[in-house]
């Protein structure tokens, strides 16, 4: 599996959220006007598209993504896509690489917000995305407001073309969070609401990464620094979906091994304002909730006597000595 190269360019929000379009979280495209050309699940791919010279199929180019026919009439081609989660959605990266001469002039997003199912003819669709103009062989990010809840979403292409990856990056709704099989919940898992406030280096690998469901499909897949060249150590700053009592935490260094760091810890607090630059200071002086821990390569590492008693918190500070890597993060407990 071939995970993307970071885009240093591209927005906080993509750095910050979760994908709600990531197969791999559940998210599924359901219907389509057409797909004659690249079927509409590829669109919802986590890799990074690809294009393949020479590669075709029964229908012509083979292309990775979603591509409809050349329409010979009125209207406009569509794809409706439930999303992993349902939650408020902070922007998306509409992405045409390799179709060049094949792209959509225009794209629009509209959305629903059901309790259950699937949207049928009865549908009432509320506008996420104005009509924007797009252009080949390219990433396009636009940020939303996040004002309102969307379970689907339906991609109008205007009038057809080809769309490599749809990227929806958004916060999902908390109270939809289960506990597991032992009554606790993972706090600051990203499809139970846990996001990334700030990250102080995310050099080879996104710390948002930790907040995923599985285990890491490779290094590539988690939070890596560069190498620390200078005294400190790195960190990142996590909010959990909601407050709470953190009884478990499982720190994950899977397919790490020449590059996991050599010790961790965790702060916690339980904050009532600020910005995301502030907290960064304010971190410093947080509480410890784990004391330094000693890590190992490619191992799943269980803390449980050793977390720190603490009241309610709502966000924590996850420091690695001096660098490395991390595949996966747990922070397990109970809503306060």
């Amino acid at each position: 599996m071939a995970l993307p190269q970071l885009d240093l360019n591209a927005p906080d929000f993509t750095r910050r959220y979760v994908n709600l379009a990531d197969a791999r979280l559940g998210a599924k495209a359901l219907a389509c006007s057409d797909d004659f050309f690249a079927e509409m699940s590829r669109m919802l791919n986590p890799e990074p598209a690809v294009f393949v010279p020479g590669k075709y199929d029964t229908n012509g180019k083979w292309m990775d993504g979603w591509e409809s026919r050349r329409k010979r009439g009125p209207g406009h081609d569509w794809c409706i896509v439930r999303l992993a989660r349902p939650g408020v959605l902070c922007g998306v990266n509409l992405d045409t690489s390799h179709f060049t001469g094949n792209y959509p002039p225009a794209i629009g997003l509209e959305g629903c917000d059901l309790a259950s199912g699937d949207p049928d003819a009865n549908t009432i669709w509320f506008p996420v995305l104005a009509s924007m103009n797009l252009g080949g062989n390219a990433h396009h990010y636009v940020a939303l407001d996040g004002n309102r809840r969307v379970s689907h979403l339906r991609v109008n292409l205007y009038p057809d073309g080809g769309l490599a990856r749809l990227r929806v990056y958004g916060v999902p709704d908390p109270k939809l969070a289960q506990p597991e099989a032992d009554g606790l919940i993972d706090l600051v898992a990203a499809l139970n609401g846990g996001t990334v406030v700030a990250a102080n280096n995310q050099h080879f690998g996104l710390a948002a990464s930790l907040l995923i469901p599985g285990r890491g499909v490779n290094m590539g897949d988690g939070w890596e620094t560069r190498r620390r060249r200078e005294p400190g150590n790195d960190w990142c700053i996590l909010a959990l979906g909601q407050p709470g009592l953190i009884e478990a935490i499982e720190v994950d260094t899977c397919h790490f091994k020449g590059n996991y760091p050599d010790r961790c810890s965790i702060q916690a607090t339980n904050a009532a304002g600020g910005t995301s630059e502030s907290m960064v200071t304010q971190s410093m002086f947080w509480p410890i909730l784990l004391p330094e821990q000693k890590l190992q390569m490619d191992h799943q590492h269980h803390y449980r006597s050793e977390i720190v008693a603490h009241t309610p918190v709502t966000h924590v500070r996850f420091n690695i000595f001096p660098d490395g890597g991390v595949s996966r993060l747990r922070l397990r407990g109970r809503i306060a």
